[in-house]
């Protein structure tokens, strides 16, 4: 696997529907990623492979919408 030093502002994480899969998408969601995008599913004749998009949260910005009062 090639270390990526600098964090790219788009991941296109895929592999094998397992626990390692889910652990590799929940590490990008703490390392300051967001998912975007819908999952993705295939089968290859013998495993589901699946596939999530991660973009890096705007640095500075709160990226969660606030209701307005009324």
């Amino acid at each position: 696997m090639v270390e990526v030093k600098e964090k790219l502002p788009y991941r296109l994480l895929t592999g094998v529907d397992d626990a390692q899969f889910c652990r590799r998408v929940s590490q990008a969601l703490e390392d300051g990623y967001e998912l975007y995008g819908s999952p993705a599913i295939a089968f290859d004749g013998q495993e589901n492979i699946v596939a999530q998009a991660v973009v890096l949260k705007p640095v500075g910005k709160n990226t969660q919408t606030k209701k307005k009062a009324g």
